[in-house]
């Protein structure tokens, strides 16, 4: 999960946990209120960010949230601002790009870093089991790299792309930069320039240290986890698919693309989440494949402790900040 939540019981029922209702068809019923913020593209308000959607693809109900900072509509500024394209967290099933915690996260992202943000709705699974969420991200970069929507055109920077992703979004940002990795003289003009893995969401079939050391974490329990990659993953396959395991095989041939692109990743956690072992060996991954690699990892925290410690959330961002 993308750790947006408050705490919760580890000791239960993973379904209860997550409030989802597993249904005969495969389908699941999302019992938990997220609220959701629309997006607010009036100049005339107070404001220091502004926002508007843009449809990626009507069929599959996909599109971006698209967060420009105020300061871009300046005349006086010529000065173009790089472009963050971000996956939300939760873990493949919940949450969506209107949801008001990603919401209010990419307005202060975006008023702190003075950035566009791209802030991409994806399909969830169970009811579009992965590579869905990887296919319409994919699918999200090459239509900005085609669009007439003039925030983007005016105001973005699109020689100084990023890739980002929070939890199961930074699972997506890895593998949808794989993707791209091997297409890049197809993105023209975007020029992806790195990506930014924030406590992304791995696994595998062995537990890590951390897994069983944090097993019954009260923020993201290790029978969550399970859940997930259950009813996110494509049916018949275990955690070490690739899609969950990126060291299996001693990791994708096309990290050596990455290589040959120079591009950066920055991939940061902490030891109290159970998904730290895992980050920590996808930096040993990215450092054995000569990966332009940036590792911050912090002592004790929780999975989504950047929403909930503000000095550490204002820490990552200064990381950003440094990394683009």
């Amino acid at each position: 999960m993308s750790g947006q939540d408050a705490t919760i019981n580890p000791n239960g029922d993973p379904y209860q946990l997550l409030q989802i209702v597993r249904n005969p068809d495969g389908t699941i019923t999302r019992a938990l209120d997220i609220p959701e913020t629309p997006p607010t593209s009036d100049p005339s308000l107070p404001i220091s960010v502004l926002s508007k959607d843009i449809p990626i693809n009507q069929s599959n109900n996909t599109w971006v949230r698209i967060y420009l900072p105020r300061e871009a509509l300046d005349i006086s500024s010529q000065l173009k601002l790089p472009l963050i394209v971000y996956y939300h967290g939760g873990g493949f099933i919940m949450y969506s790009a209107a949801s008001s915690l990603v919401h209010d996260y990419c307005v202060n992202m975006a008023n702190e870093l003075r950035v566009i943000i791209a802030s991409v709705e994806y399909r969830l699974a169970p009811e579009h089991r992965l590579p869905a969420a990887y296919d319409d991200a994919v699918e999200t970069l090459y239509r900005i790299k085609t669009t007439r929507d003039d925030w983007l055109t005016k105001y973005a920077d699109f020689s100084n792309c990023f890739i980002m992703g929070l939890s199961a979004g930074g699972n997506i940002a890895y593998h949808a930069g794989l993707r791209v990795a091997a297409e890049a003289d197809h993105l023209g003009p975007l020029n992806i320039r790195g990506l930014i893995l924030q406590q992304p969401f791995f696994g595998g079939t062995q537990r890590s240290e951390s897994e069983l050391r944090l097993v019954d974490d009260p923020t993201l329990p290790l029978c969550v986890t399970d859940l997930m990659w259950e009813l996110s993953l494509p049916i018949g396959v275990d955690c070490d698919h690739e899609y969950c395991n990126p060291t299996v095989g001693g990791g994708s041939k096309l990290l050596e693309k990455i290589r040959l692109l120079g591009w950066k990743v920055l991939v940061t956690g902490c030891d109290g989440d159970q998904l730290f072992d895992r980050q920590v060996e996808l930096v040993k991954l990215l450092e054995e494949h000569g990966v332009h690699v940036v590792g911050h990892f912090g002592v004790g925290g929780c999975h989504g402790v950047d929403f909930h410690d503000s000095s550490r959330g204002k820490a990552f961002l200064e990381q950003v900040k440094n990394f683009i």
